[in-house]
């Protein structure tokens, strides 16, 4: 847990779509803001607040509920996504190059616990 710096980022899980941890089995896990389209709402993590205060970029830290990830790479449209409409796949996968313009990349890490209430934070 990181705690000398302010985060970039923090919002909440505030609800579970009912396929989103069947992600889980692909390294992948979808973050959306609460106006997620209901199309997709099934298989994300809808979260509150989705303010980004300054670029992410990658060796920051990505923290979920106890769990932090290293970044590793960053997709060309992670903060305007994320800023936008709270809209983010993160992969679990460690890849250094982002294949995907609105993926965040982590270092390979076990899969997050995620509950309703869970913190998130970028730092």
């Amino acid at each position: 847990m990181v705690l000398a710096e302010k985060p970039v980022f923090k919002t909440t899980v505030k609800e579970i779509g009912k396929d989103a941890q069947e992600f889980a089995s692909i390294n992948m896990l979808i973050f959306f803001g609460e106006l997620a389209p209901s199309a997709l709402r099934d298989s994300c993590f809808i979260i509150a607040d989705h303010h980004v205060d300054s670029e992410i970029k990658e060796g920051m830290i990505l923290e979920i509920g106890k769990t932090d990830y290293q970044i590793t790479a960053v997709g060309n449209e992670v903060d305007t996504n994320l800023r936008n409409l709270g809209h983010i796949a993160v992969k679990f996968t460690g890849e250094k190059t982002a294949e995907l313009p609105g993926s965040l990349y982590v270092e390979q890490k076990s899969f997050p616990q995620i509950e309703v209430g869970t913190e998130v934070k970028i730092f």
